[in-house]
């Protein structure tokens, strides 16, 4: 049978042209390849302050929120999201991402940083109007209103008292231990499939080397990187269906995020073989350790959880089923 009269064939070879495509702007705006730090650093502080701590505003609290007026500064061509920086009214720098990720990272970056680990300062603001915005961005044309107004837009502070020495990597021996097991129990609570090293960034603090998870943009979604990609992040159905704990072997769990690719993403092979990879993140975690996040994140008040997706400009009935589905794992892990 021809490829003109199988519609199956038709949709498949659509697919891969999708795919081939999609792969080739993500490599075309893949963030620059940093210096990779290894070593010790500081990846999880105890929060004396869990059962009180304020997930409107997150790590950066009120004090730190986006002041109006925004003018543009440039654009930002690293990642496959469209981003630009602005300054706000108080002369504070802030990075602007657009599109999917804007509001899975910003309730992911809030239950992370409640429970211990470190998250850039971020908000969300449901509408946005910058100033000398340029008319010929070569990103996010399509995501503004003709008066120039642009909605869900995530906002990254950047701060002046840090310095970027690099990268960490999932597999630094130095890193291994209850609470590098415990992120990756939080990045598998949360879907957050997209677990690449130069997601993570090592920086400079008041003389400490403070290690982030820098990207949680590909969270709420499938658990893996999917077709069409709005299957992928920020997707309640497609998180609420989602599978979670997927076996335990006597003292060791492994979970279903991230799991390997569809595999019509063989097409491109190093994007397949690098996700295959991946899947040991999700995998043999010990199962105390697991216990462990789960006591962390079950110290959160339902208010709590549901602050985390109510800043992020969810809607009343989406965050009660994102935190409902939060809760059932919450609740999975401390009975593990």
């Amino acid at each position: 049978m021809t490829v003109r009269k199988n519609p199956f064939a038709i949709l498949l070879a659509w697919s891969v042209i999708c795919l081939v495509i999609s792969r080739a702007d993500d490599s075309r705006h893949a963030k620059k390849e940093e210096i990779t730090v290894s070593g010790p650093g500081v990846l999880w502080r105890e929060p004396s302050d869990l059962a009180s701590r304020d997930l409107i505003y997150g790590t950066g609290g009120e004090a730190h929120r986006p002041r109006p007026p925004f003018r543009f500064e440039k654009e930002d061509m690293e990642g496959s999201n469209p981003k630009f920086t602005v300054v706000d009214g108080a002369g504070v720098k802030w990075k602007v991402k657009l599109g999917l990720e804007a509001r899975p990272e910003t309730a992911a970056s809030r239950l992370v940083w409640a429970v211990g680990f470190f998250t850039p300062e971020d908000y969300l603001l449901k509408d946005l109007t910058v100033s000398n915005l340029p008319i010929t961005l070569q990103r996010g044309m399509k995501r503004r209103d003709p008066d120039g107004t642009m909605h869900n837009v995530r906002l990254k502070r950047e701060a002046k008292d840090e310095k970027k020495l690099g990268n960490w990597k999932w597999d630094d021996p130095a890193l291994a231990g209850r609470e590098l097991d415990g992120l990756r129990v939080l990045m598998a609570v949360l879907n957050n499939w997209d677990l690449k090293d130069i997601n993570n960034a090592v920086y400079e603090q008041a003389g400490e080397r403070i290690l982030m998870v820098t990207d949680l943009g590909a969270s709420f979604g499938s658990g893996n990187r999917s077709f069409p990609g709005t299957k992928a992040k920020d997707n309640l159905a497609e998180y609420t269906r989602s599978r979670f704990i997927i076996r335990r072997n006597g003292d060791a769990v492994d979970f279903f995020n991230p799991s390997r690719p569809r595999f019509v993403y063989a097409v491109v092979p190093s994007e397949y073989f690098m996700r295959v990879h991946m899947q040991t993140l999700g995998r043999n975690i010990p199962r105390e350790h697991a216990v462990w996040m789960g006591k962390q994140l079950a110290q959160l008040s339902p208010k709590q959880i549901r602050d985390a997706f109510r800043c992020a400009g969810y809607s009343p009935d989406e965050v009660e089923q994102f935190a409902q589905t939060l809760e059932k794992r919450i609740a999975q892990l401390t009975d593990l």
